[in-house]
């Protein structure tokens, strides 16, 4: 990972103007990101993140503050910042009704590659994307897995130096998931700067280098994804009870004993509790209580608390699983204009 900045933006501000009001969805927002990192960015729904990337990716004209790419002024040096980015957006902008094949050629084209030379960029996309065998069939024949590989090869036919992924994984299958992490990281190995939005709060924790989490349009936190763990508590507890029965009086003496507050998820049997910074020393006495009162507790674990953890800390609600709302919200099927305009 380099020292210089990749993507440097101060005092970004973005309104959004309706009938009845105006919405400031980015109110002010930070960034410095270097060369060669992933940079998360988490908030809930209209917090502000896919304004961000789309006014950085020249998508959208900022009302205040400035923003560079590489050096580029995205607002004065447009053409500039877009001959060096890639955008996948959180819908499919390739068309559906074209092979995966004459997709990738059509963008190469576009972008000025000789016949020849993008039959040969496009082939080696396809391979690089585990989609050579279905090259030839529609867009709309593939899974959402094959649907985000195609979308990525497209954002890299002119091989850009900083990517901006909205939101690359939702909706996919765990494994689906996992290859699109696996192509991140050897983009970035090559020498690729991501900036990431996502829903996944593990996806974060697995790829970012630095997280800014982000809320009404402004920037909360900002850390690598220890320090933002380290900022909510020493650690967390979590454990479950055999019984479910059980867990409400587990609850009871795990807050007693802690002196922390104990949070509830989908599973009946299980309960999880911040440990405070000054509560550490109480942890070894937890599970002897448990078991003093009659609690079975098969499985129990301390470790650092989880960024879903951070998240609910830092903004007092949970990260949902679905896209942002209101002025965020992207066309429901864009074509390859959006593309083009941004990378171009």
């Amino acid at each position: 990972m380099s020292d210089s900045l990749a993507v440097e933006a101060r005092g970004l501000v973005k309104h959004f103007t309706t009938r009845k009001s105006v919405t400031k969805a980015v109110d002010g927002i930070d960034l410095s990101i270097a060369e060669g990192s992933v940079f998360g960015l988490l908030g809930p729904n209209g917090a502000g993140k896919t304004t961000v990337v789309r006014m950085l990716a020249t998508l959208l004209r900022p009302d205040a503050g400035t923003a560079s790419v590489l050096g580029h002024d995205v607002v004065h040096d447009a053409d500039a910042v877009r001959s060096a980015v890639g955008l996948t957006g959180q819908y499919a902008s390739v068309d559906e009704d074209l092979t995966g094949t004459e997709n990738l050629i059509m963008l190469a084209r576009l972008y000025g590659f000789a016949p020849a030379a993008a039959r040969r960029r496009v082939q080696g996309l396809l391979e690089a994307f585990d989609l050579a065998d279905a090259g030839s069939r529609q867009v709309k024949t593939y899974s959402g897995g094959m649907h985000r590989r195609i979308d990525l090869a497209a954002s890299l036919v002119l091989a850009p130096r900083v990517l901006f992924l909205d939101e690359p994984t939702t909706g996919l299958d765990p494994r689906s998931r996992n290859q699109v992490w696996d192509i991140i990281r050897v983009l970035v190995d090559d020498g690729a700067t991501v900036l990431l939005t996502t829903q996944y709060l593990d996806e974060a924790d697995q790829l970012a280098d630095r997280i800014a989490v982000v809320d009404h349009g402004r920037t909360i936190a900002e850390g690598t994804p220890s320090e933002l763990k380290r900022s909510v508590g020493e650690g967390a507890v979590h454990l479950r009870v055999a019984e479910v029965a059980d867990r409400a009086r587990a609850a009871e003496i795990t807050e007693r004993v802690l002196g922390a507050e104990v949070t509830f998820d989908s599973d009946p049997h299980a309960i999880a509790a911040r440990v405070p910074d000054d509560g550490a020393d109480a942890v070894p006495g937890l599970l002897p209580a448990l078991v003093a009162a009659g609690i079975s507790v098969p499985e129990f674990s301390l470790g650092q608390p989880s960024l879903d953890e951070v998240f609910l800390a830092l903004t007092g609600q949970p990260l949902p699983p679905d896209e942002e709302e209101g002025a965020e919200r992207a066309p429901a099927k864009p074509g390859p204009r959006e593309r083009t305009e941004a990378s171009r």
